[in-house]
């Protein structure tokens, strides 16, 4: 298998975008659910609107954040978006290679219109949607389950170009200036610390290693791949593509002893891996994976459980580290192999101790 040229990025742009995932998904990132509330309780009712619809029209636009000159911080991709005018923002940052040229067809007619129709609203639901049933950090660009609401800003795309502008410049104005200081050395550092490690490992094992257990059968069919320190996503991987033949991955860069909480005192690390072990199936399944890589549907017949309760204990030890899977060897309905990684959980107890001891 050939496997693509490695190439690496580094900006706090990304996490801009990153932390406004988490921030309003906090379950998905074992996140206390209060203080993600108190941040976005910063911003007034119609930004926080605004900021969430972004998530749902474009997520985190690599291609765009990619695009940008050094060094990429929050500073250059404010600036770079205000320079474009309002009724564009919307196409910069939706406008993926990985969309569909029908689909992106019918945004642009919608645009020039400034009105839709149920014939568009067909189109679009006819293209690729989101997949049900997918890793939680596989991040890559899908159509909006909203379409009605999608299709309603892309009539009024100006409007939505002032907008978003102007809530992103309230965020970073109100918490993520700060935000972005604390966490640009952590960045640095885990670009270096990737750097090195790439001249000694293979691209797979790299890979699972700068991910905390996500293995890659296969990678997408491109010549370029870009990585690039992600304070925010740790320990989920994010990625998208740049252009045709560059993905960008972004991989976690929180040290295992901190937080994402700011002031926290308790690692991150730390708190989901006694989490995931606190529970006496997720104990058993880690066991069972111990012994032999399982799908969600065999471990789903041999706990006797539902499956979608297999697939939540699957995602809690998966956030804490304590498992593997595999993507692009899942056959059908089975699901991603996973297998159990025992030096995750070693570790885990040599950072309770070091914590304990900790004055």
């Amino acid at each position: 298998m050939a496997w693509p040229r490695l190439l690496w990025d580094l900006g706090t742009a990304y996490d801009l975008f990153v932390s406004l995932d988490v921030l309003h998904n906090p379950a998905e990132y074992g996140l206390r659910g209060a203080w993600a509330a108190g941040v976005r309780a910063r911003l007034p009712a119609d930004m926080r609107e605004i900021l969430e619809q972004g998530l749902a029209l474009f997520h985190v636009p690599f291609h765009w954040i990619h695009a940008l000159p050094e060094p990429k911080d929050v500073a250059t991709a404010l600036w770079n978006l205000g320079q474009l005018p309002p009724a564009d923002r919307l196409a910069a940052l939706t406008f993926s290679p990985m969309m569909p040229p029908d689909f992106r067809d019918v945004l642009r007619g919608v645009a020039a219109r400034q009105a839709w129709d149920e014939k568009d609203k067909e189109t679009a639901q006819s293209a690729r949607s989101c997949q049900e049933e997918q890793v939680e950090e596989e991040k890559s660009w899908c159509i909006p389950k909203d379409v009605t609401r999608l299709l309603e800003w892309w009539a009024r795309p100006a409007e939505f170009g002032e907008r978003y502008l102007e809530a992103l410049h309230t965020y970073q104005e109100s918490f993520f200036a700060d935000e972005e200081k604390r966490i640009r050395p952590a960045l640095r550092d885990a670009l270096t610390r990737a750097q090195d490690m790439a001249g000694r490992m293979s691209l797979p094992d790299l890979l699972e290693e700068l991910s905390q257990g996500l293995r890659f059968a296969r990678l997408p069919a491109v010549t370029e791949l870009v990585l690039a320190p992600s304070y925010w996503s740790t320990p989920f991987v994010f990625y998208g593509r740049a252009s045709a033949d560059r993905e960008v991955l972004l991989f976690g860069a929180r040290p295992p002893d901190a937080s994402l909480v700011p002031g926290e005192t308790v690692p991150d690390a730390l708190l989901q891996t006694l989490k995931a072990l606190s529970d006496p199936t997720r104990l058993r399944i880690l066991r069972y994976l111990a012994e032999e890589p399982l799908t969600p549907a065999q471990l789903s017949r041999r706990l006797r459980l539902r499956a979608p309760t297999v697939t939540h204990h699957l995602k809690v030890l998966r956030r804490a580290g304590l498992v593997q899977v595999t993507l692009g060897e899942g056959k059908g309905r089975e699901g991603e192999p996973y297998a159990a990684r025992l030096g995750a959980v070693a570790a885990a107890f040599g950072s309770l101790e070091g914590f304990l001891e900790t004055e």
